[in-house]
């Protein structure tokens, strides 16, 4: 196996919090795709912006991989940070890379599916599947069998061809690199992502492919959760399906296992109230958790899922973003952007709780910082008083600036220690202010480098990543990870 030397039995799969010191993730650094998209194509393509792929791989996503391996798999880069400086060629992260890490901690999903491509039945059926989802021709897929499973596997990811750089065989899916939408660990279980845009189709069945068939995953093949549509759905014309009350769209940003009985689901743009419902019915049925947690947010692009406007940064802090909290109503009379809004977007938030055993009597909660506080106090036993971040220390007008450009989207390395983008000043004023250090990714890793620090010394951290062309894309350090496993708290 390319990722690593990890077996089947020493392979650990659980997550019961947001916040248990990280152990294994699956990532998927930048590939050749992102550098094909153009202006015409990239809202069919559900991206933002053109990104200058280099900067990002080279400038950015280096330094995400290397915090990640200091902490997860330190052996791979203790040591060697000063070799993979700025001299260097600092591809080592690309999986088909002669020095790439092969971390079996932090690991790639181009690199699982490498694997599975090299079982020649799979191979068949997964380039049979694509090429019909994609409905490119039979000489197309011919051709596609040709290759080695290292190169066919960036292929399927990228869609362009490594013999012909000018020829895309399909449609890049740009969006892998947020490896927290294709599923999401509830305890020991593997929830499957539907996603509700076509872009991103082929992602999630390569994800089903890989979680289905990869030996890493064999001891949980009975654990993998899939949620079905309407079984009449098909039947209606499509003047009479409501996409909402019928179908089942649902992405991993829009579920937080945020303790180890409690789950949170996002009804959002891309998650429909239906697969929530579908969600709670199984998790309930399979006795995975106590309480599930439905958070309707506004369906707004401005908002994409529950992780763009929270995230928990320790067992008693939070940061999110004020107009949506119980500040919402003060910050929107400031906020005179707001009086310009749409009149049929509703900027309310609705939170109802539902109990295992008593589904038909849900408690309707009235803001996200009452539902936070809760979640410290009596899921995780917080016994210091809770405290909420604001996106751009709710100041008008950045904190909607900055939760465009992920202030509110962080990734808990361990209780305290958080990871985000750099650009958002006056959110990572707040945390200064609230007692956090706040470090460039660079100055961490020189530290722990000199023997200064280590990961398992730190404490109340923001580590900041560059993020001039990571932050075009429209999604933070959380959506760029898919935790597979973290330490109970």
């Amino acid at each position: 196996m390319q990722h690593g030397k990890t077996t089947e039995k020493a392979f650990q799969l659980n997550v019961s919090s947001e916040i248990g010191t990280l152990r294994r993730l699956l990532i998927h650094s930048p590939d050749r795709g992102l550098g094909k998209v153009i202006p015409s194509k990239a809202q069919d393509w559900l991206f933002e912006d053109i990104v200058h792929l280099d900067t990002m791989r080279r400038d950015e996503y280096d330094y995400y991989v290397k915090i990640l391996l200091y902490f997860l798999d330190p052996d791979k880069v203790r040591g060697r940070i000063a070799e993979l400086g700025p001299a260097s060629d600092r591809n080592f992260f690309k999986p088909d890379h002669p020095a790439y890490f092969a971390s079996d901690k932090v690991v790639d999903v181009q690199c699982l599916l490498s694997d599975i491509l090299a079982d020649e039945v799979i191979k068949t059926k997964l380039v049979a599947a694509i090429c019909g989802i994609e409905r490119t021709s039979f000489a197309a897929q011919q051709r596609l069998q040709s290759y080695d499973p290292v190169e066919l596997a960036k292929i399927l990811i990228s869609g362009t061809l490594p013999d012909d750089a000018m020829t895309m065989i399909f449609a890049p899916v740009p969006n892998f690199i947020f490896t927290r939408d294709i599923g999401i660990v509830i305890n020991d279980h593997i929830l499957l992502n539907k996603p509700a845009k076509y872009a991103r189709t082929r992602e999630a069945l390569l994800t089903q492919y890989i979680f289905f068939h990869h030996p890493l995953f064999a001891p949980y093949r009975d654990n993998i959760i899939e949620i079905p549509d309407n079984e009449h759905v098909f039947l209606l014309a499509d003047s009479e399906v409501n996409k909402d009350l019928t179908r089942s769209t649902l992405e991993g940003g829009d579920v937080m296992m945020i303790a180890p009985r409690h789950l949170l689901i996002g009804v959002s743009e891309r998650t429909t109230l239906y697969a929530a419902q579908q969600v709670m019915r199984i998790v309930f049925q399979k006795n995975l958790v106590d309480t599930v947690t439905v958070i309707q947010i506004p369906k707004k692009r401005d908002y994409m899922h529950i992780d763009t406007i929270f995230t928990q940064v320790k067992r008693n802090v939070w940061v999110l973003l004020a107009s949506l909290g119980r500040t919402g109503d003060e910050a929107k009379k400031r906020d005179v952007i707001h009086f310009f809004a749409p009149k049929d977007v509703s900027e309310d938030l609705k939170i109802l709780q539902f109990i295992k055993g008593l589904e038909h009597k849900p408690i309707e909660i009235e803001n996200l910082e009452d539902l936070l506080a809760d979640i410290s106090k009596n899921d995780l036993g917080s016994t210091e008083p809770v405290q909420f971040i604001y996106s751009g220390n709710n100041e008008f007008p950045f904190g909607a600036r900055e939760q465009w450009t992920d202030s509110c989207n962080l990734l808990a390395l361990k209780d305290g220690v958080v990871i985000g983008y750099d650009r958002n000043d006056k959110t990572l004023e707040a945390f200064r202010t609230k007692g956090f250090d706040v470090l460039k990714a660079s100055e961490l890793l020189e530290r722990f480098e000199r023997g200064e620090s280590s990961p398992e010394t730190i404490e109340n951290t923001f580590i900041m990543l560059p993020s001039a062309e990571l932050s075009r894309a429209r999604g933070g350090s959380h959506c760029m990870s898919l935790p597979l496993w973290r330490e109970k708290l």
